[in-house]
C-alpha cells in the first residue's frame, strides 16, 4: 500500500490531491494578484546559497548517529530506518531526525557500495528530499545522493521515479545503486526505450523506477489518452492496443505521481521545456510528393535579400511577396487548394527553411536512408522523432530520401503541466543559477547551491580566438596535441557533428606527418559506442572529439599517470547558446578535487557570435593584439548568450501559457507499446 506522507511534509501547502485514476497532485491555477507575489518571491528566494557552516552543522549530528549504528549489525540499520522515517515526518526540517535517517542510508551505502557518503552528499539528499533543486559541482557524486535520497522516500512508502535525459544513464544508475535499495528489500527498475508495456507496467509499481524523461512523460499521455479518450472514434486504435495488452487490468500505466527527482534538471525542465510531447499516428499527408519537390526546386532558384531573408537567430525566413509574383505553378494533379497563392508561399517559405535553415551533420544525420534528427543540446541523435508541418517530408525530398508519411496529432503535452503534478519535486543539476527564477516561477524549485566536497583545484588558460574557423582548427589540433604528448588526455568539445570531424581531418592531417597520437572521436554517429569511449578517455596521450554528449551524465576516469601531468584537459571550441553547456563541458575536469586544465579557442566565425552579434564580430576580426581580441570575443559571447537565452526564455513561457505546440518546434513520434 502506497503511502506518500512524508513527502507530503516537505511538499508544503500548497498540495491538492487531483481527482483522477493516478494519485497525482492538482495543478495550480493561481489568480493575477497570486502569481504576482509568487513571481516577485522569487526574485529573492529562487537561488539560496548553502555555506559551509550548515553542511557541517548536519554532518556533525550524522556523524554522532553514525558512531552509535556502528555497532549494531547491519540488518537493525534497516529495521531502524522506518521508525527513524516516522519520527522525521513529526520534524521535516529538524536536523537531529535527519540525521538519524541519513545515518542509516549512509552506513548501507558503505556496505554494500563500498563508499560513505560525504557531507555534501548528504546535504544533497536532504534537498532533494526537500522539494528543492541540488546546484553541485560535477564529480560531486550525484548519482549516489539521488540514491539516498529515492530510497529514503521508497521506504517510506512513496513512488520514487529517478528521472535522466537518456535510456544510457537510466539502466546504468539504476544498476550501480541496486544493492543499496535492496539491503532495505527495495525493489527498484529501468525503463528505456525498447521497454514492452508489459514490462512498463511492472516496473513502474516497484518501489523506485529509473527512467528517461520523455518515457514516463509518453507513458502519462498515452494513460490520459486511454482512459479519457477510449470512446473517441479518432482515439479508438490507441484503446484498443492498450486493452489487448493489459486484458482485464483496468489501471493506468503509472499508480502515482509521489516524488521525482529529476537528473540533470536544468537540460529536461529548461531546455526540453521547448518543445511539448506529442503522441501523433501516420496519416495521409495533404502536401503530394509533385508538391514537395515543386516547392523545392521553387525555393532552390530563389536568391537570398532579393525574395526572401533570413533570420538564423529565430530560425525563421521572411519572404518578399512582390518579388514572387512570376514563380511557376504547382503541378495541375496537386489537390486544388495549392492553387491558392497563400498556401503556395507557406510552402516554398517551409521549403526555403528547409535548405537554409536546417543542415546534415548539424541537425540530422542521414542514416539507413532516413533523417535522424541531432538533439542540439547533447549531441545524441533522437529516434522517433520528426518535424511538423511538411518540414520533415520537405527535407527528405531536399536530400533525395525516400519520402516518409505525414503525422496527425493525437494528444500533446509540456513538461512543465506533467512535472507540476508531480506532489514532490526536486532535481539535480551542475549549472541551475541562470535558470534560478524560472524554474522558480514555472516549477515552484528552488534552486539550493551546495559547496564542493573538495576545493577545485581547475586551470584556466587565457582564451585564444582566431579570425577564422581555418585557422581555429589549427590552433585546436596544435594545442591538443602538445598537451597529449606531455601525457595529459585531451577532450575536445565540439557543438555539431560536422565540427568535431573538422577536428579530426586536421588531427590526421598531422598524424600523416609523422606525430604519434591517438584519437577518437564520439558524436551522434558513434553514440551506441558512447559508454566504452569515455571509459578510455582517460587513459595518458588520449584525445577525444566529442559533440556536447560528453557534456551531461558522463565520469571519465582518469589514469593516475594522468593525473601527475595536469589531468584531463579540456578544450572548448566554441561557445553555445547556454553558458551551462559551456560549464558542463569544462566541468569534465578538476572533479572532486582532481587537477585539470581549461582552454577556451574560438573563432569571429562561430555561428553563435556570427548570428547574434555581426557587427561586433565584423570588427573584432581587426582587432589587435591577440589578448585584446580574446577579450573582445568574450564580451561579444556574453551579449550573443544573453540573447539566445532571452529567445529561448520566451519561447518557453509563451509553451507554458498556451500549452501548445508551435510551428517551429521538434515534434516527438512516441511508440505505443
Amino acid at each position: 500500500m502506497s503511502d506518500s506522507s512524508l513527502i507530503r511534509c516537505y511538499s508544503g501547502s500548497r498540495f491538492r490531491l487531483a481527482d483522477s485514476i493516478r494519485q497525482e497532485q492538482a495543478e495550480w491555477r493561481p489568480n493575477q494578484a497570486e502569481q504576482f507575489l509568487h513571481t516577485l518571491a522569487g526574485r529573492f528566494t529562487a537561488n539560496k546559497k548553502i555555506s559551509r557552516q550548515t553542511v557541517n552543522h548536519l554532518n556533525k549530528y550524522i556523524q554522532e548517529e553514525t558512531r552509535i549504528l556502528r555497532y549494531f549489525a547491519p540488518n537493525e540499520w534497516a529495521m531502524r530506518l522506518p521508525q527513524a522515517i516516522d519520527n522525521l515526518k513529526q520534524q521535516p526540517h529538524d536536523f537531529s531526525a535527519l540525521a538519524k535517517v541519513l545515518s542509516c542510508v549512509g552506513l548501507a551505502a558503505e556496505h554494500t557500495l563500498g563508499y560513505f557518503p560525504h557531507p555534501v552528499q548528504f546535504f544533497g539528499a536532504y534537498t532533494l528530499l526537500s522539494g528543492s533543486l541540488a546546484q553541485m559541482q560535477t564529480g560531486e557524486g550525484k548519482t549516489l545522493v539521488a540514491a539516498l535520497a529515492a530510497t529514503i522516500a521508497a521506504v517510506s512508502g512513496a513512488y520514487v521515479h529517478v528521472l535522466s535525459t537518456n535510456d544510457y544513464l537510466a539502466t546504468r544508475d539504476e544498476e550501480e545503486m541496486r544493492p543499496l535499495f535492496a539491503f532495505f528489500g527495495l525493489v527498484s527498475s529501468s525503463i528505456h526505450s525498447k521497454t514492452e508495456y508489459e514490462q512498463r507496467h511492472k516496473a513502474y509499481r516497484q518501489n523506485i523506477c529509473y527512467v528517461p524523461a520523455k518515457e514516463i512523460v509518453f507513458d502519462y499521455l498515452k494513460d490520459n489518452l486511454s482512459e479519457k479518450y477510449k470512446h473517441s472514434n479518432c482515439l479508438q486504435y490507441i484503446y484498443q492496443l492498450q486493452q489487448s495488452a493489459r486484458q482485464k487490468d483496468t489501471e493506468p500505466m503509472i499508480p502515482a505521481l509521489h516524488f521525482c527527482i529529476v537528473d540533470e534538471a536544468d537540460s529536461i525542465l529548461v531546455d526540453e521545456a521547448r518543445t511539448p510531447l506529442i503522441i501523433s499516428r501516420k496519416t495521409d499527408s495533404l502536401i503530394e510528393p509533385e508538391l514537395l519537390k515543386w516547392a523545392i526546386d521553387t525555393a532552390g532558384s530563389l536568391k537570398e535579400s532579393v525574395h526572401f531573408t533570413v533570420n538564423h537567430t529565430q530560425r525563421d525566413i521572411m519572404l518578399m511577396p512582390s518579388k514572387l509574383q512570376h514563380i511557376s505553378a504547382p503541378p495541375e494533379q496537386v489537390r486544388s487548394i495549392w492553387q491558392n497563392t497563400s498556401w503556395q508561399k507557406w510552402i516554398i517559405r517551409q521549403a526555403l527553411r528547409a535548405i537554409y535553415l536546417y543542415h546534415p551533420d548539424k541537425h540530422y544525420l542521414i542514416q539507413d536512408q532516413k533523417i535522424q534528427i541531432i538533439d542540439e543540446a547533447t549531441g545524441r541523435l533522437m529516434p522517433d522523432r520528426s518535424w511538423e508541418q511538411g518540414l520533415h517530408q520537405l527535407i527528405e525530398t531536399k536530400e533525395g530520401l525516400p519520402i516518409s508519411q505525414d503525422r496527425e496529432t493525437l494528444a500533446k503535452v509540456t513538461f512543465q503541466r506533467f512535472f507540476r503534478q508531480y506532489f514532490l519535486l526536486s532535481g539535480l543539476t551542475g549549472t541551475a543559477t541562470e535558470v534560478a527564477h524560472e524554474l522558480w516561477t514555472v516549477y515552484h524549485l528552488r534552486v539550493c547551491d551546495i559547496p564542493p566536497n573538495k576545493p577545485n583545484q581547475r586551470t584556466y588558460f587565457p582564451i585564444r580566438c582566431s579570425s577564422s574557423l581555418k585557422q581555429k582548427w589549427e590552433m585546436v589540433a596544435q594545442d591538443a596535441i602538445n598537451k597529449a604528448q606531455q601525457g595529459q588526455a585531451v577532450l575536445i568539445g565540439t557543438r555539431s557533428v560536422e565540427a568535431s570531424e573538422c577536428v579530426a581531418k586536421q588531427l590526421t592531417a598531422y598524424i600523416q606527418d609523422g606525430i604519434e597520437i591517438d584519437f577518437v572521436i564520439l558524436n551522434a554517429r558513434q553514440d551506441q559506442h558512447e559508454a566504452e569511449i569515455i571509459a578510455q578517455a582517460g587513459q595518458p596521450h588520449r584525445i577525444t572529439v566529442a559533440t556536447n554528449m560528453a557534456g551531461r551524465g558522463t565520469d571519465i576516469k582518469l589514469n593516475a599517470a594522468v593525473k601527475q601531468v595536469g589531468g584531463l584537459h579540456v578544450i572548448l571550441t566554441e561557445y553555445h547558446e547556454s553558458a551551462r553547456i559551456d560549464r558542463q563541458l569544462i566541468g569534465r575536469c578538476g572533479r572532486q578535487g582532481d587537477v585539470g586544465t581549461v582552454q577556451v579557442i574560438v573563432s569571429f566565425e562561430d555561428e553563435l557570435l556570427l548570428y547574434h552579434c555581426p557587427i561586433l564580430c565584423k570588427a573584432g576580426k581587426s582587432v589587435k593584439p591577440a589578448w585584446l581580441a580574446a577579450w573582445w570575443a568574450v564580451i561579444t559571447a556574453k551579449l550573443a548568450q544573453h540573447t539566445a537565452q532571452q529567445q529561448h526564455r520566451r519561447i518557453r513561457m509563451q509553451t507554458l501559457k498556451q500549452d501548445r505546440e508551435l510551428n517551429k518546434q521538434i515534434g516527438f513520434a512516441g511508440k505505443i507499446h
